[in-house]
């Protein structure tokens, strides 16, 4: 899926890219913390924020007519969340970001609009949840394009990462995104009503609190478990009956040496309906491609499909493979789910 980026856009990614570089001199600080900095003085009708003495007059001046013109630049909240992403693609750049810490990319955003739009109708409030939201983009991508398709739509994220979350924070409030945030572990206890959709890039790894990750069904039953099991499991847990949830995982999930584990609960807890291995080419590694594994929570409206849907996208570049996608993702659909 490939996108034109604006006159405007360009315009606005080259004043942000001045405006953080000028802060994190000026500051002396991180990416990141300069990105979060610039958000605020955004948020805040594009003032600059000086403590101390800090950024110093000159900085200051040149912060000020830097957000004069950007303010003069009308952005849609979708146009802001690319502005964003282009933002923070660049600074990860310069700034190595770890694996688990990186944005999911575009493409696979909008899979995941796809497939929400398919499975959910528009005619009731929608709740998604992401338990490991990290700097947001995924969550923003869905709540936003879900907005545009006239969904009432809540987006819930959880993180760990106090950094990672402030960047999520930053974006959703300068697009006014319908989303809530909570700073925590997210297999500890949530304090968050039952979501009808969950929804996550999960990170890969291991759990390192093994008497926390006991109680898992998906528990590893000696040494560290795999962290994305568990917050599979414990998304799931928030869902409503019949709800269904969206996950990016890696592609040899079912054939790993926790497999087992993992199996375990998804037959004791929920429906595996579907994985949709995603195109080669989005992939350094064999080892780094990736899938979107769709289950369901057992309820009332829901039973185990009679064909479990196991597609492979060929193309995110290729409108005509997305196109053979989609087709067999709504025949699969119809003859498959309630």
């Amino acid at each position: 899926m490939l996108f034109l980026f604006s006159e405007k856009i360009e315009k606005a990614f080259e004043l942000m890219e001045q405006s953080i570089q000028l802060l994190q001199r000026s500051l002396d600080t991180s990416f990141l913390d300069a990105y979060i900095e610039n958000g605020e003085n955004i948020i805040d009708d594009y003032q600059v924020r000086i403590l101390d003495g800090v950024p110093d007059e000159q900085t200051a001046q040149q912060l000020k007519t830097i957000y004069q013109q950007l303010k003069a630049i009308v952005l849609t909240p979708e146009e802001i969340r690319r502005l964003s992403q282009l933002v923070l693609l660049k600074g990860s750049k310069t700034e190595s970001l770890q694996a688990n810490h990186q944005l999911t990319p575009d493409g696979i955003g909008f899979l995941f609009v796809y497939l929400i739009e398919q499975l959910y109708n528009q005619d009731q409030p929608l709740k998604a949840l992401d338990i490991a939201a990290g700097m947001g983009n995924l969550l923003l991508t869905v709540v936003l394009n879900l907005s545009l398709a006239k969904y009432d739509v809540t987006g819930f994220g959880v993180d760990i990462d106090d950094t990672l979350l402030a960047v999520s924070a930053t974006n959703n409030e300068w697009t006014q995104a319908a989303i809530q945030l909570f700073h925590q572990d997210g297999l500890q206890d949530l304090l968050i009503d039952p979501v009808d959709v969950t929804l996550s890039d999960l990170p890969i790894g291991f759990y390192p609190n093994d008497e926390k990750a006991a109680g898992f069904d998906s528990a590893a039953e000696e040494g560290h478990s795999f962290a994305h099991h568990l917050l599979m499991e414990q998304a799931m847990k928030y869902v409503k009956p019949d709800g269904y949830g969206l996950f990016l995982i890696p592609a040899n999930i079912l054939e790993t040496e926790q497999s087992s584990f993992f199996k375990n609960w998804l037959k004791k807890n929920v429906y595996l309906q579907g994985i949709i291995q995603l195109p080669d080419e989005l992939f350094k590694s064999v080892q780094s491609r990736k899938s979107i594994l769709l289950v369901q929570n057992k309820g009332e409206h829901s039973k185990q499909a009679k064909e479990v849907l196991v597609a492979k996208l060929g193309s995110l570049k290729d409108p005509a493979k997305i196109t053979q996608f989609f087709q067999q993702f709504e025949a699969w659909k119809s003859s498959n789910l309630k």
